[in-house]
């Protein structure tokens, strides 16, 4: 695709793309536990998350948490304490299900009936890049109208259908410029 940057870095430009921005924002907005998961509270709170009813027991066993129901009582009792791969897996399916849980509600905050949200991007930072090989690139704001594509693919942890989702939905409204915020220093907008 034109306007792809192919070696980013190259001059001592620093960033990150677009579409993990987004992601990191939207993580943001879905309201994760704060505590880490190797403090009791955190793993307390993960855990009754994905066990709290029959349908959020199905939706962490999906996500990729197999223990028995056995372990999970033995778990939130504190009788035993999870390895470290478990809470790997505790923490991971304990991410997707919230993200499912929260997409339709994003979604719907996001497009706002049809009125959109701004997003502001942040270009990236030249500060170590020389003067000759430096550009132009100023902060820009955007109202953004179609999130679904774009909270499906954060939904669903999928970068790739989340990077074409970004730039052929958000990203190429900034018209002739829109290669110059594939990479950024963040992204901004609420919910």
């Amino acid at each position: 695709m034109p306007e792809r940057n192919i070696d980013f870095g190259k001059f001592g430009a620093r960033g990150i793309k677009g579409y993990e921005a987004v992601a990191r924002r939207l993580d943001v907005l879905a309201g994760f536990v704060a505590t880490p998961i190797t403090q009791s509270r955190g793993l307390l709170a993960r855990l009754h998350y994905l066990t709290r009813s029959d349908r959020a027991r199905q939706a962490a066993r999906e996500a990729g948490l197999t223990v028995t129901d056995r372990t999970l009582r033995a778990w939130l009792d504190g009788r035993r304490s999870p390895s470290r791969k478990n809470l790997q897996a505790i923490e991971a399916a304990y991410r997707t299900v919230r993200r499912h849980n929260v997409a339709r509600y994003l979604t719907s905050r996001l497009n706002r009936q049809g009125r959109g949200t701004r997003v502001e991007f942040h270009p990236l930072n030249q500060s170590q890049v020389t003067r000759p090989h430096q550009r132009a690139v100023s902060f820009r704001t955007l109202n953004v109208r179609h999130w679904d594509r774009i909270v499906v693919a954060w939904a669903n942890d999928d970068e790739d259908a989340l990077d074409d989702a970004w730039i052929n939905d958000a990203t190429v409204d900034l018209g002739s410029e829109w290669g110059q915020y594939e990479y950024v220093t963040t992204i901004g907008f609420a919910a």
